[in-house]
Protein backbone atom coordinates (compact mmCIF):
# COMPACT_ATOMS: atom_id res chain seq x y z
CA UNK A 1 0.00 0.00 0.00
CA UNK A 2 2.86 2.44 0.73
CA UNK A 3 4.15 2.62 -3.29
CA UNK A 4 0.68 3.62 -4.90
CA UNK A 5 1.10 6.95 -3.60
CA UNK A 6 4.37 7.27 -4.78
CA UNK A 7 3.10 5.63 -7.87
CA UNK A 8 0.76 8.52 -8.38
CA UNK A 9 2.61 11.41 -7.22
CA UNK A 10 5.09 10.87 -10.37
CA UNK A 11 2.57 10.10 -12.82
CA UNK A 12 1.22 13.34 -11.61
CA UNK A 13 4.94 15.10 -12.01
CA UNK A 14 5.19 13.14 -15.07
CA UNK A 15 2.06 14.60 -16.73
CA UNK A 16 2.86 17.96 -15.62
CA UNK A 17 6.31 18.34 -16.99
CA UNK A 18 4.93 16.84 -20.00
CA UNK A 19 1.97 19.83 -20.07
CA UNK A 20 4.81 22.41 -18.90
CA UNK A 21 7.32 21.03 -21.97
CA UNK A 22 4.31 21.00 -24.59
CA UNK A 23 2.88 24.42 -23.86
CA UNK A 24 6.89 26.15 -23.70
CA UNK A 25 7.82 24.25 -27.28
CA UNK A 26 4.49 25.27 -28.91
CA UNK A 27 4.90 28.99 -27.79
CA UNK A 28 8.12 28.89 -29.01
CA UNK A 29 7.33 27.33 -32.09
CA UNK A 30 4.58 30.33 -32.50
CA UNK A 31 6.90 32.60 -32.36
CA UNK A 32 9.12 31.39 -34.23
CA UNK A 33 6.85 31.15 -36.85
CA UNK A 34 5.47 34.76 -36.78
CA UNK A 35 8.62 35.99 -36.59
CA UNK A 36 9.30 34.20 -40.21
CA UNK A 37 6.48 35.37 -41.47
CA UNK A 38 7.22 39.13 -40.63
CA UNK A 39 10.75 38.37 -41.90
CA UNK A 40 9.29 37.21 -45.35
CA UNK A 41 6.40 40.06 -45.41
CA UNK A 42 9.63 42.68 -45.25
CA UNK A 43 9.15 44.37 -42.12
Amino acid sequence: MRRKPDLLWVLVLVFGLGMVTTGYTQSQWQQGKSIAEAGRAGF
